[in-house]
C-alpha cells in the first residue's frame, strides 16, 4: 500500500502556493453541463476528486480535456444515463449531478453519494428544493431518481443552512420556469464562485454571498471561460502549519478576507498574521496560548479546519477546547495524535485538547480527508518518523502535497511498504 513517511522535527521556511478550491472545484465541473458549448475552468487542483468527476462526465457522453490545472468540457453530446454505482460513489459531491440533470434533462438516477465518514450528513435539504421546483423523487434499490415535466420556480426556505443544498437548488432553478428564492442560503465563497460560473454562461442569479438568492430561469446556457477561486481550507491548512513548523513561511494565491476566522483564532493564540492583497506571511511563532473554537457556517470558523487546528492546540500551554456544530463525529483523528503522545480526549461534538505536548513519531491512519491533513502537520513536528496510512483521503483534496512540502523543507515521501494492520491497543 502507499504511504506517506515524514521524519520530523525539521522547520519550514519558504513559500507555498495554494490551488484551485476543491469545494467550488466539485461544484462548477458538474455545473458545465448544463451549457450548450464548451465550458474552459481554469485553476482547477489536480485532485482524485476531479479526476474523478472527469470520468464521471466522460460517462455522460461530454468531451472532457484536463492539462496543467484547466480543465475544458464539451457538454454537446452528453446524455442522461443513469449513475446508480462506480464513481459516483467515491465522492459525496457527486450529489450535484442531480440538480444539473435534472435541469437540463428533467430526470436523473444518482447513486446515494459517498465520501468521509463525518457523521449524518443528510441529503433532505436537497430534496425538499427539488421537489418544491416540481420534481418528485424516490429512493429505489439505493439510488436516488428525480423526474419532472418540467421545473418551475417556487420560494424555498432551507431548515438548516448548507452548502451543497444552496448550490445544488441553484443548478436545477436557473433552467426552470420562473423565478426561485432560497432563503436561509449558505454564504459560502464557494457559492459565488459557482454563481459567477452560472452567470458567464448566462444564467440569471442575484444575492449569492447573501441569505437569499433569486434566480430568474433562463431556456439556455453557453459556454465560457472561468478561473476558480483559490482554496481557503487549503490556505487556513498551511496557515496553521505554518504557525506550528514554521520559521517563516508565505502562504501565496490566498484571499486572506476568506480566512479572517481562522486568522483571528491564530492571532489569539499568539501568532503573528501578515495579511498582503494575494498572500499570508507567518513568521516564527514561539508561544502558542489555548484557545476555544467553535465551528460555524460561514463567516465562521469552518469545520474542515477543526482537525488541523487540534494539532495547533496540541502544542499551545493549557487546556483548549474545539467544539464542532457542524459535523458530530469528526474527532477521528484524536485518537491518532494520541499515539503520537497527545494530550487530548473527545466528549459528545467537542474535544478537549491540554499542552503543550511533544509529539512522537508512530505509525497512524488518516479516516478522512481533514483529519489526514492534521496527520500530515503533526508527523512534521514529532521526532522520529511518522507513516501515515489510508493517505488516498489526503489526496482527494492537497494536490502535490509532497513537492509542495518538500519546497519548504520538510522531509516527506510517498513510498510503498507491506499492508499490515496498525496496533488499535
Amino acid at each position: 500500500m502507499e504511504v506517506y513517511k515524514i521524519i520530523g522535527a525539521k522547520r519550514l521556511k519558504g513559500t507555498i502556493k495554494v490551488n484551485g478550491a476543491k469545494n467550488s472545484a466539485v461544484a462548477l465541473i458538474p455545473a458545465s453541463l448544463l451549457a450548450n458549448s464548451p465550458v474552459t475552468i481554469e485553476g482547477l487542483p489536480e485532485i482524485l476528486d476531479v479526476f474523478t468527476l472527469k470520468e464521471i462526465l466522460e460517462e455522460l457522453g461530454a468531451v472532457v480535456t484536463f492539462e496543467n490545472g484547466t480543465m475544458t468540457i464539451d457538454p454537446t453530446n452528453a446524455v442522461d444515463i443513469p449513475l446508480p454505482n462506480g464513481n459516483i460513489k467515491k465522492l459525496r459531491a457527486s450529489y450535484y449531478l442531480m440538480g444539473v440533470l435534472l435541469g437540463k434533462f428533467k430526470k436523473a438516477a444518482i447513486g446515494l453519494p459517498g465520501g468521509c465518514h463525518l457523521g449524518p450528513r443528510p441529503i433532505d435539504q436537497h430534496i425538499k428544493g427539488f421537489e418544491a421546483l416540481g420534481a418528485t423523487v424516490s429512493n429505489e434499490h439505493g439510488a436516488i431518481y428525480l423526474r419532472t415535466e418540467g421545473l418551475v420556480g417556487s420560494k424555498i426556505y432551507l431548515d438548516v443552512v448548507s452548502v451543497g443544498a444552496t448550490i445544488n437548488i441553484m443548478l436545477a432553478a436557473v433552467l426552470a420556469n420562473g423565478r426561485t428564492i432560497i432563503e436561509n442560503a449558505a454564504k459560502e465563497p464557494e457559492i459565488i464562485d459557482v454563481a459567477t460560473l452560472l452567470s458567464n454562461m448566462g444564467a440569471n442569479i442575484k444575492g449569492a454571498g447573501t441569505n437569499v438568492i433569486r434566480i430568474d430561469g433562463v431556456k439556455e446556457l453557453h459556454g465560457t471561460k472561468h478561473t476558480i477561486i483559490p482554496d481557503r481550507i487549503e490556505a487556513g491548512t498551511f496557515m496553521i502549519m505554518a504557525a506550528v513548523a514554521g520559521d517563516g513561511v508565505t502562504i501565496d494565491n490566498v484571499i486572506p478576507f476568506h480566512v479572517e476566522a481562522l486568522t483571528a483564532k491564530l492571532r489569539e493564540m499568539g501568532v503573528k498574521v501578515e495579511e498582503y492583497e494575494e498572500k499570508i506571511f507567518i513568521p516564527k511563532t514561539t508561544h502558542l496560548q489555548a484557545v476555544d473554537v467553535k465551528t460555524l457556517v460561514y463567516p465562521g470558523f469552518p469545520t474542515d479546519l477543526q482537525q488541523p487546528f487540534s494539532v495547533l492546540m496540541t502544542q499551545a500551554t493549557g487546556t483548549s477546547v474545539i467544539t464542532d456544530s457542524i459535523y458530530s463525529a469528526r474527532f477521528k483523528q484524536i485518537d491518532e495524535l494520541r499515539r503520537m503522545n497527545a494530550n487530548g480526549r473527545v466528549d459528545g461534538r467537542t474535544a478537549i485538547i491540554t499542552g503543550p505536548m511533544k509529539l512522537e513519531a508512530a505509525t497512524v491512519r488518516a479516516s478522512d480527508l481533514r483529519a489526514g491533513a492534521a496527520l500530515v502537520i503533526a508527523g512534521l513536528l514529532a521526532e522520529g518518523e511518522t507513516e501515515i496510512q489510508d493517505i488516498f483521503h489526503i489526496e482527494r483534496g492537497y494536490s502535490s502535497i509532497i513537492e509542495k512540502l518538500q519546497g519548504l523543507g520538510a522531509d516527506i515521501r510517498r513510498v510503498t511498504v507491506k499492508e499490515v494492520e496498525v496496533n488499535n491497543d
